[in-house]
């Protein structure tokens, strides 16, 4: 058996899962960083089990899968109503219960000058509530709205999550 690292060291060898826009990913590697960038109208869901560290983040950029289900089909994470429960069953697949995780959500901005003639960030907001609502489920921490972007990562090793925007970096945990 190798020996153990000295504190600080296994920060050095952190995988860094970069999650795309309409895309997701899960983990129970300690090693991992899940990371996804510039969140405007997206929104960023990180899932934790801190009993079994595993982590899922999805990136989805619209609420319905209905104005185009063909992409629905080939990139399901891309919408709230695909991406969600996707995301929730990958998450099962890496030991992650979803009764006992904690969430934090992040986005759902209107960018554009504060305009948005779409809503699609207050849109994508309602869909994320109406999900969990139809789910029994609540976020734990969120930053939502606004006229910013965020960007968010989390390590799977201790559920602490960073977020950056224009204003700062702020640290959260769902440890």
């Amino acid at each position: 058996m190798p020996p153990a690292l000295p504190p600080g060291l296994g920060s050095l060898f952190a995988q860094r899962v970069v999650v795309g826009v309409g895309d997701m990913a899960v983990s129970n590697n300690t090693n991992a960083i899940l990371a996804t960038y510039a969140l405007g109208s997206c929104i960023g869901l990180i899932a934790y089990d801190p009993v079994t560290k595993a982590s899922g983040m999805l990136h989805y950029m619209l609420p319905a899968s209905s104005i185009s289900p063909d992409k629905a089909k080939s990139q399901p994470s891309m919408f709230a109503d695909t991406g969600l429960p996707g995301m929730f069953r990958a998450f099962l697949g890496v030991k992650g219960d979803v009764r006992r995780a904690k969430f934090f959500v992040a986005g759902g901005a209107s960018v554009l000058n504060g305009t948005d003639p779409f809503k699609i960030g207050e849109r994508n907001i309602q869909a994320l509530e109406a999900y969990f609502k139809a789910n029994g489920l609540r976020p734990d921490l969120h930053d939502v709205a606004g006229t910013h972007n965020r960007t968010i990562s989390i390590e799977v090793s201790t559920g602490a999550i960073s977020m950056k925007t224009p204003h700062g970096t702020q640290q959260f945990s769902l440890a």
